[in-house]
């Protein structure tokens, strides 16, 4: 009788309780609500897995499989190096925020334009320019939001349709498209790889060493420090010796150099100097923001991480590409903008919590 009632008690002493399982459980969900990149993972993998399962299914008007994955990340590139501009310039804090880098975007890429295809400059130091030309646009910025003390979002707006009107004005509003200039599409052509799917060039020549060097930026830097404080509380980094306008001013210049970049790949993946590129259809810039936020960035400022951003431009890519598959004609791109309304709704709700969360803790 002795070896009938131990062999029970010691499965009983192996199991783990029942409150213990759930103990990990609600840890792990907590987790996950609360590090948004991990949130954000997890979405990401619904959506691959659901859009798969409907194009195995033939539910979709085309294979949602590796290579269009790997396709659509050509969209990806410049609307995660604007979610990266929008980023730095809304952790600033007081409001911080810029509507104007899609035009900044068309009036780099018209002097690009001009500089290549019409003044017959070599390439290397026009796209050095045009990334300078960027970083002057959004010094714009800066000044008028950090010294002149003009509201973020009525200057960037104001610069918005400034910039935009001198790129549509530049040359009659006809793009540029000679070619020296198409030839620019090599910068992102598709790199023909013998076992992955092929890849964009410009996803390892501008994307992946932009997000290292905004990373780089704001973790190991004493303007990232000075960053996330002024967005914290600005009044407390002056008492901290903290040049609080001219930080802000930088995260502005940062903002105009990274809109550069983006025209230089908008032009070589169009082949074409275009004056709308950066406000055609719906523009560059709210789904810049939206990325931001949804990628954890808080609104009111001194709280995002880069990793957040490049996975919600990732997430927001496919689930778009998807929509595309899943209606045929223009109803695709008016789904589009509904879920990008839903996921922005989303990403604020979210946010709201964490700030919630975070200040409870305190």
């Amino acid at each position: 009788m002795t070896t009938n009632t131990a062999a029970p008690d010691q499965t009983r002493e192996d199991r783990p309780a029942p409150g213990r399982e759930r103990t990990q459980w609600t840890r792990a969900v907590r987790f996950v609500l609360s590090e948004r990149v991990a949130l954000l993972s997890v979405l990401l993998v619904v959506v691959v897995a659901w859009f798969w399962f409907l194009g195995q299914n033939d539910y979709l008007v085309a294979p949602y499989d590796a290579d269009y994955l790997a396709s659509a990340l050509e969209t990806m590139v410049p609307l995660c190096l604007l979610g990266l501009a929008e980023f730095i310039v809304i952790v600033s804090g007081r409001g911080g925020i810029d509507l104007s880098v899609g035009s900044i975007v068309s009036l780099s890429g018209m002097a690009l334009g001009f500089m290549v295809g019409e003044w017959g400059w070599p390439v290397i130091p026009a796209l050095a320019l045009t990334v300078l030309i960027g970083g002057i646009l959004g010094a714009i910025n800066g000044v008028l939001v950090a010294y002149l003390g003009f509201p973020a979002l009525i200057a960037t707006l104001a610069t918005y349709y400034a910039y935009g009107s001198l790129a549509l004005v530049s040359n009659d509003k006809a793009p540029i498209s000679t070619k020296p200039i198409q030839d620019l599409h090599s910068l992102t052509r598709a790199l023909d790889l013998p076992v992955v799917p092929d890849l964009p060039l410009q996803v390892l020549t501008f994307l992946v060493p932009t997000v290292v060097v905004v990373w780089l930026l704001v973790n190991r830097t004493t303007f990232g420090r000075r960053l996330y404080a002024i967005g914290t509380n600005d009044v407390a980094a002056r008492f901290a010796n903290i040049d609080v306008r001219q930080t802000r001013f930088r995260a502005y210049l940062a903002a105009g150099l990274l809109s550069g970049v983006v025209a230089v790949v908008t032009v070589a993946q169009f082949a074409s100097a275009r004056p709308d590129a950066g406000s055609v259809g719906n523009g560059m810039a709210l789904p810049a923001i939206t990325i931001a936020v949804l990628g954890g960035v808080a609104i009111s400022g001194g709280l995002g991480r880069v990793a957040g951003v490049v996975v919600a431009a990732l997430l927001v890519v496919w689930l778009n590409a998807g929509i595309l598959l899943a209606y045929e004609g223009s109803d695709g791109s008016q789904v589009q903008l509904f879920a990008l309304g839903a996921v922005l709704v989303l990403s604020a709700l979210l946010n709201a919590v964490t700030l919630r969360r975070r200040g409870g803790a305190r």
